[in-house]
């Protein structure tokens, strides 16, 4: 969770498309004209702002009670809130490792960490106040929890991944936006950054 979400929704141009495309995947496509590259683009640029839509909608419901806690109970268990959205480039990076079409579609379907949400609190028990608090709310689905607190990683790393969807309300339809959530204490997330620049810098 390392690139920050820029303002606004992100653009994906049809040249931009056909440059990663041909950095990624070694070609501009199977067989896919202009006008075809024009579609995959405008689907991207569609599915990228669902995203960010999505993003918006599980960080407006973990500030509504982080300041309900602060303002009625006099206590917030939500030490530090962060949020980041997958690039283009990364997401078609890693469509391409795994051998997913390079179609918004396939990669909608496959990826679950395009754009996610991470929660720091004081203890663990914060942790798992904050997961029933977020999952009881009625448009939330949990599709997946990982929990690495209870059952940690050989490296040490502990923290409680959840995939959550939640609803974004467009002009012509609703689109159920998948989310990833990390709920973790601030030694965990201590331990964590120093796992991930131990591991990716040496």
């Amino acid at each position: 969770m390392t690139e920050p979400i820029e303002p606004g929704a992100p653009a994906v141009s049809l040249d931009h498309l056909a440059r990663m495309f041909q950095q990624i995947a070694g070609e501009t496509g199977p067989g896919a004209d202009a006008s075809e590259l024009r579609e995959i683009a405008l689907g991207f640029r569609r599915l990228l702002m669902t995203y960010r839509f999505g993003l918006d909608e599980v960080m407006t419901k973990v500030t509504i009670l982080r300041e309900e806690f602060r303002h009625i109970h006099d206590y917030t268990p939500i030490e530090h809130v962060g949020s980041r959205m997958k690039s283009f480039e990364s997401i078609l990076a890693k469509a391409h490792r795994r051998g997913i079409p390079l179609r918004p579609d396939a990669v909608r379907d496959a990826l679950t960490d395009i754009a996610g949400v991470r929660i720091t609190c004081s203890f663990v028990t914060d942790i798992y106040r904050m997961r029933d608090l977020l999952i009881g709310q009625r448009d939330v689905t949990l599709l997946q929890e990982k929990d690495y607190i209870a059952d940690p990683k050989p490296s040490g790393y502990k923290s409680l991944h959840l995939i959550l969807s939640v609803p974004v309300f467009l002009s012509d339809r609703i689109e159920q936006v998948v989310v990833e959530v990390q709920l973790r204490t601030i030694a965990m997330d201590f331990w964590a950054s120093l796992e991930h620049k131990i591991y990716y810098k040496y």
